[in-house]
């Protein structure tokens, strides 16, 4: 499952992207906002998102808002939440590759629609590389 969240500033975006996903991935769930309201906040948008990823460990998160920030720092404080604001489809794979992501932030403000769409393609198919150097850093982040 691939969830989707955003605040007032990456609905645009998501709406998008949620109809890229639809065509490839069959499941993904829209967890909001439904309609644009500019005084939400991404937290009632990102804990929903992060509990369910935690409850589904197989299971993908994508938060959006206008920079990226505030949802991926909200999201890191969820345990077993690996978030990363990716702004490029090579960060987005080294964050998978090297550390096994299960959240992805994206930047509405900072990426056109085809970047996001390129960035969540590339997120989606790089699988963590297992090795040893970098399962070592992630259990001691886990600590």
């Amino acid at each position: 499952m691939i969830y989707v969240a955003s605040d007032h500033g990456g609905l645009e975006l998501k709406k998008e992207l949620i109809l890229f996903l639809q065509q490839n991935h069959s499941l993904i769930r829209d967890m909001g906002p439904t309609a644009f309201v500019k005084d939400d906040d991404y937290p009632d948008y990102v804990k929903p998102l992060c509990e369910r990823v935690q409850q589904e460990p197989d299971s993908r998160g994508i938060l959006i808002c206008k920079n990226g920030v505030g949802v991926s720092v909200y999201a890191n404080k969820f345990k077993g939440i690996r978030a990363a604001l990716s702004w490029t489809p090579e960060h987005a794979k080294s964050a998978r590759n090297d550390d096994d992501t299960n959240v992805l932030a994206l930047p509405a403000e900072y990426v056109s629609r085809q970047v996001a769409f390129d960035i969540v393609k590339v997120w989606l198919t790089t699988p963590f590389s297992k090795e040893e150097r970098f399962i070592r850093r992630l259990l001691k982040v886990e600590k």
